[in-house]
């Protein structure tokens, strides 16, 4: 597959744990610090042992003041598209455009369900997710003097009023790994958001899953390079190789470097809540990834 020669991002997967309370905030503080461009946290808004992403985000921003915030992804299904928009712009605009929205179809259905959620069948959450996004996009256009409508089949807007827009152009991140959300993906989204760890067989499992979304975003009349690639990793950092991203530095180098250039992917975001491997991401693998990358370029 491809390098699409996107510029790189590097980030922490930062489980949003509700005691410590304040771990969350603390290691996406260690991540700024450490050089990384995203801090990123799961939804599961009917776990009792996790934090309020939304909330979370909020207090993170305004805890640092570089780095990107992520939700990752956000739980579409327990949260109304029209309140998503706003709540994305909002924080964007108090953070100084430091936001982008992963989102999902929801996957726990039965937690869904207990929390006040309506079971769907996986073609009815992909109709939604597809709804939510003209949803959040016709909220973000205040300059559009209209009254937002969407007649959908899951979600309908009858007239909302728009805005306010996001202070910069927000990335909307799809969590996919379906035929149909990968070329939902391909047609309308900014970027892929999925997990290494749900591909079998490992990062050779990309190019099949990437060639749909290039596809899709032919067929929608996209430049297949305009949405972005991210992924989330995990593993550790060991003295010798144990498997993959199970080794020392160099290693995990050469490995996310041949993700890049090969499957490219341009986001890579590591899975950790340990403070200092996410300052060894940061300042060793990152900066050394960057400039193989670079060099192969040319």
């Amino acid at each position: 597959m491809p390098d699409y020669g996107r510029d790189l991002l590097f980030g922490a997967f930062i489980t949003p744990v509700a005691a410590p309370a304040q771990q969350a905030v603390d290691l996406a503080v260690t991540a700024e610090e450490a050089g990384l461009d995203l801090a990123a946290f799961q939804d599961h808004p009917y776990q009792p042992r996790f934090l309020d992403t939304w909330t979370l985000l909020s207090y993170a921003a305004a805890r640092t003041s570089r780095i990107r915030l992520v939700p990752d992804v956000l739980n579409l299904p327990l949260r109304q598209p029209v309140v998503v928009a706003r709540s994305a712009a909002s924080l964007d605009l108090l953070s100084g455009g430091r936001l982008e929205l992963g989102l999902g179809t929801g996957a726990f259905w039965d937690a869904i369900v207990a929390a006040g959620g309506e079971r769907m069948s996986p073609g009815d959450a992909v109709t939604g997710l597809s709804e939510a996004l003209r949803i959040i996009r016709g909220v973000w256009n205040p300059d559009d003097p209209a009254p937002l409508r969407v007649d959908g089949r899951i979600h309908r807007v009858n007239g909302a009023k728009r805005g306010p827009a996001p202070a910069h152009d927000v990335g909307i991140w799809l969590g996919a790994y379906k035929p149909r959300m990968l070329r939902l993906t391909g047609e309308a989204a900014d970027g892929w958001l999925p997990s290494l760890g749900y591909l079998r067989g490992g990062p050779a499992d990309l190019d099949p899953l990437n060639a749909v979304i290039d596809d899709a975003a032919a067929s929608a009349g996209r430049d297949p390079a305009a949405v972005r690639r991210l992924l989330n990793i995990s593993g550790s950092f060991e003295p010798t190789g144990k498997g993959l991203l199970q080794g020392p530095v160099d290693q995990w180098v050469e490995e996310l470097t041949g993700m890049a250039l090969r499957h490219g992917i341009s986001g890579f975001i590591l899975a950790s809540d340990d403070a200092a491997s996410i300052a060894r991401f940061g300042m060793e693998v990152t900066p050394a990834v960057r400039e193989r990358v670079a060099a192969s370029r040319g």
